[in-house]
């Protein structure tokens, strides 16, 4: 048979005009299969298919077969909306049409309009769910029933969540067991932006689905710690920790220790008194598992690894020390902070022990920053903080009358703060005290950003009206830092109250910084809140000043940060592009990454146009967007972005690149990231070149501190081990990126850091010593290798003229002295000949050495985010976690391999603290002492419990407030950045 192509569709048209109704039916059906080619021509005469579809003399099935042509004619036409209208008229004919997909795209189109409108539907409260069409109710059901026969549970799951069929997610796990389909639930409900609200309602629903660990192999611990600590519920996590206890104690502890690592300190400390006293043998394990909650133990175990690992390398500060003008204040403080970043948490304060002279040169605010880098160093060290800087910190009931001692004071302030940073209410007590007696501002200042730490998140009113107190004074210096305070101890609150009285002071003061400071802690006040925070966003960006629009972009970012929102990320993009104001320009763009940190991949894709546009504002944004949202991730395509804007002709634009660089790079290895060694080399490039202006100096010393962040035992990371939104973190990054306005503000980027480290605990909770595998090759996870310091080069002496008879007399007898020489030594080289040849293989015989394809690792050490694919516990091992050592990637993904066989992603959580079975639990275990190493020598080491005091007392006199003081500089104009 010859199929002949059809050249027009007219003689079916014309039969769709005959009486005979055996005619019209013929018409449709071949109309149907034509419409693809010919729906132009189709589209004329839509009026009389419609016509037939609503005619009664037709039988069903042939006004059935109208309606589908009507609606593929409408879908060619774009007409998305009536084509799924016609479809459902369509009915048996569409479904028959689906099942077979003769038009695939013309199906997958309409399916996912019924999806569309069916969500819209359910979300609407207005219509009752009853009131759907039932046409489009039959089409969603077969889609469900499909998608379970065919085992596309995830598929059916995700449907489910955006139409609010909560009955569909039970009937898939009643189905399958299956407790990685509601782990999928939960992060899809989580990280796609859904209404508060509706989000508690899901969790709520899965939350009892959830088995309890001790019933499994625990593997889906960490997302039911998220669940836990998401939903906020504090009576239900402490019903599950007691049923954990009577079951299995190791996994209460395991479970415990996940909840610090997400956990707000409001909801940790409501879970720890509703604790049980318990009885007998349960009661020394609930006074553990209260210790656990408390967070000092994680804090002890991270800070006994910081000190006990750290590889920071001398070398590299000697040599920006060298290169850095110390008496430039700008130059200073760059330094002041690399050490701080590169020594954080390690408690090592040699380098400035050892450069006591240069931390003499600090005046003014540089002296301010250099006392608030011991709280970065010293972070974490809650039992010695007051002794650390107790030579600084201001004696309450007396005003210092030296000459700066107000700046080294309000650093000391600020440092116990960050020293505090995880909470003691005893220092904030101490902070709010010196608050109220100060009179100072720079010691107000200093004490408010302390406090503001130290107390995040605890929504005291006491600390809120001292705060505000400070703030009436209408102090440039003390209020600016009381206004970025009062938002973060009413962190997360959503209080109309502090919004209100926060907006009201911002609109009446004419103080610029006192607006700044209070236009982001409205941005703090409305962290989390989603849409709760909508109407002050709207409000905010109506306004006329851009500092508050500035405010109004960050309360946007932190309101929906790590949500990937689609109209916040949309929002963002516009006011990045069209604002009048450079610097909210700039804050929009940087605003991406505190959207869009839990999918990294998307931001290289979204920031490369704005990284070329002619603002430069817009591409120093991008610059920070790529580096804070790729944090860690050594991820290509970000670094391959920000290479040439090292070389860029705007200075700022510059220091953003080369900051960027260090926070995507750190934790990285040469051998497993080809832009290591050259970032690392351009860094030293530019400290040295004395011609490099000096912002791109400033930012090529912060990023070559943060690069080599915690003494290299620590990455930056705005997700917590447990898969929920790291708040520190989140905070630290929003405060260091104020740096542009105020320098003192990038200590807060240690807020952000986390040490990677897996550290191993038994049912006693002490640290067993005892080795693991990881199944990669050494250097791909490595140390970097220590930098040399470069060679001292000497002048080239200028030669002499020398006569050529005077030649020739040296030439002979320097010829004879050296045969005489010759002659003597003859023997002896002839007597080592034959031991040399019996000793030394030859060359080519030498072996190159192969590197092994794996390595032990003992506990305590450090393991990179990445290198957690690769660990493993030997079977025949005599410890084994309770929990899995990594988890995958966010919403299930397969963990997919990179170049040199590394992920392409890292591990979402994992790592960190492990309570270990001990399978030989009768046999004495040998344990690694945690006590304090002794204090550190003149000549290295760290700085311990005993050595604090003499090294905080000998720095001190190196910061001296007696010192004088260079007279003031003449009146000048104030500018928004200070350098």
């Amino acid at each position: 048979m010859v199929v002949r192509a059809h050249s027009s569709a007219a003689g079916a048209l014309a039969l769709l005009s005959e009486p005979d109704k055996v005619f019209k039916q013929h018409a449709l059906k071949a109309l149907n299969q034509l419409v693809p080619q010919f729906w132009a021509e189709i589209s004329e005469h839509i009026a009389l298919i419609e016509s037939l579809y609503e005619s009664e003399d037709l039988p069903k099935d042939a006004r059935d077969t109208a309606a589908l042509l009507a609606s593929k004619v409408y879908y060619f036409l774009g007409e998305y909306g009536e084509a799924l209208s016609f479809a459902l008229g369509a009915g048996n004919a569409f479904q028959t049409e689906a099942r077979t997909y003769a038009t695939a795209e013309y199906v997958e189109t309409v399916v996912s309009k019924a999806i569309d409108r069916y969500i819209d539907l359910r979300f609407d409260e207005t219509p009752p769910a009853a009131k759907i069409d039932p046409r489009l109710q039959s089409i969603i059901e077969a889609i469900f029933r499909r998608c379970i026969d065919e085992g596309e549970y995830r598929q059916a799951i995700g449907i489910a969540l955006e139409s609010r069929r909560f009955d569909i997610i039970s009937h898939i796990y009643d189905l399958t067991h299956d407790v990685s389909l509601l782990s999928y639930a939960m992060e899809v409900v989580l990280d796609t932006g859904f209404p508060l609200s509706y989000r508690d309602q899901v969790l709520n629903l899965l939350s009892p689905l959830f088995p309890s660990p001790s019933q499994t192999n625990s593997s889906h611990m960490p997302a039911l710690a998220r669940l836990h600590v998401t939903l906020n519920n504090p009576s239900t996590t402490t019903t599950l920790l007691t049923s954990l206890v009577q079951n299995d104690k190791l996994v209460a502890y395991q479970f415990a220790f996940d909840l610090v690592e997400g956990g707000a300190r409001d909801f940790l400390e409501a879970v720890r008194k509703e604790l049980p006293q318990g009885k007998d043998e349960t009661k020394d394990i609930f006074e553990k598992l209260s210790n656990i909650l408390g967070g000092e133990v994680t804090v002890k175990l991270y800070l006994e690894f910081l000190k006990r690992t750290n590889k920071v390398d001398m070398h590299i500060l000697k040599h920006s020390k060298d290169a850095l003008e110390p008496r430039s204040s700008i130059y200073h403080t760059a330094l002041t902070l690399q050490n701080a970043f590169m020594h954080a948490g390690t408690t090592s304060d040699i380098f400035l022990r050892d450069n006591l002279e240069w931390l003499g040169m600090a005046t003014n605010w540089a002296k301010f920053s250099a006392t608030a880098a011991l709280g970065v160093i010293h972070k974490g060290y809650f039992q010695e903080g007051m002794n650390i800087l107790g030579p600084y910190l201001p004696q309450h009931g007396t005003e210092s009358q030296i000459q700066g001692a107000a700046y080294s004071e309000g650093g000391a302030l600020y440092a116990l703060g960050l020293i505090n940073a995880s909470g003691s209410g005893q220092t904030a007590d101490y902070l709010r005290e010196t608050l109220r007696n100060s009179q100072n501002e720079i010691v107000q200042h200093g004490a408010a950003l302390g406090l503001g730490i130290a107390d995040m998140g605890s929504r005291s009113a006491e600390a809120y009206d001292d705060l505000k107190e400070t703030l009436f004074t209408d102090s440039a210096i003390a209020g600016e830092a009381a206004g970025y305070a009062m938002g973060l101890v009413m962190l997360g609150s959503a209080s109309q109250v502090c919004a209100e009285e926060m907006i009201t002071y911002a609109r009446e003061t004419h103080h610029e910084k006192i607006i700044r400071g209070l236009a982001m802690g409205l941005s703090f006040v409305f962290y989390g809140r989603q849409e709760e925070a909508d109407d002050t966003i709207r409000l905010l960006l109506a306004e006329k000043d851009p500092i508050m629009r500035y405010g109004g972009v960050y309360t946007l970012a932190l309101a929906y940060a790590g949500t990937s929102d689609n109209d916040a990320v949309r929002q963002m993009l516009h006011i990045a592009v069209s604002d009048t104001s450079d610097d909210v320009r700039r804050a929009a763009v940087t605003s991406l990454a505190f959207l869009l940190f839990k999918n990294p991949d998307q931001v290289p894709r979204i920031v490369q146009l704005l990284s070329e546009s002619y603002n430069p504002h817009v591409r120093c944004g991008a610059t920070l967007a790529l580096g804070i949202a790729c944090a860690g991730t050594g991820m290509q395509d970000a670094v391959q972005i920000l290479e040439p804007m090292t070389k860029d002709g705007v200075d700022f634009v510059r220091q953003g690149a080369f900051i960027a660089l260090g926070m995507i790079l750190v934790q990285q290895s040469e051998a497993g990231s080809p832009s290591m060694s050259s970032t690392r080399a351009l860094y030293t490039k530019v400290i040295s070149d004395k011609h490099e202006d000096p912002m791109a100096r400033f930012g090529a010393a912060l990023g070559q501190g943060l690069i080599d962040a915690g003494g290299r035992n620590a990455t930056i990371s705005l997700q917590s081990r447990a898969g929920t939104r790291n708040t520190s973190a989140i905070v630290g990054m929003t405060l260091f990126c104020q740096f542009w306005y105020w320098y003192p503000l990038a200590h807060c980027a240690c807020l952000a850091f986390e040490p990677t480290a897996i550290i191993g605990l038994n049912g006693d909770l002490k640290v067993p010593k005892f080795e693991f595998m990881s199944n990669a090759r050494p250097s791909l996870f490595g140390y970097p290798a220590p930098a040399t310091p470069p060679k001292k080069e000497t002048a080239a002496k200028v030669a002499t003229a020398v006569l050529s008879t005077t030649a020739k007399v040296k030439a002979r007898e320097k010829k004879k002295a050296a045969a005489e020489q010759d002659a003597m030594e003859t023997a002896d080289i002839k007597k080592d000949v034959d031991v040399e040849m019996k000793t030394e293989e030859p060359s080519t015989s030498t072996k190159r050495k192969t590197e092994p394809n794996s390595e032990k690792v003992a506990n305590f050490s450090r393991v990179t985010p990445v290198q957690l694919g690769y660990i493993t516990f030997p079977v025949e091992g005599r410890y084994h976690p309770v929990r899995p050592v990594a988890t995958r990637g966010a919403k299930g993904a397969p963990l997919s391999m990179g170049k040199k066989g590394l992920p392409s992603e890292r591990y979402a959580g994992g790592g960190g603290i492990l309570i270990l079975v001990d399978e030989r639990d009768g046999e004495e275990a040998e344990l690694i002492d945690l006590e304090p190493p002794p204090p550190a020598t003149a000549t290295g080491g760290n700085a311990m419990q005993n050595g604090f005091a003499n090294a905080a007392e000998q720095l001190h006199s190196h910061l001296d407030p007696s010192a004088p003081e260079a007279d003031p500089p003449e009146p000048f104009e104030v500018r928004d950045r200070w350098f």
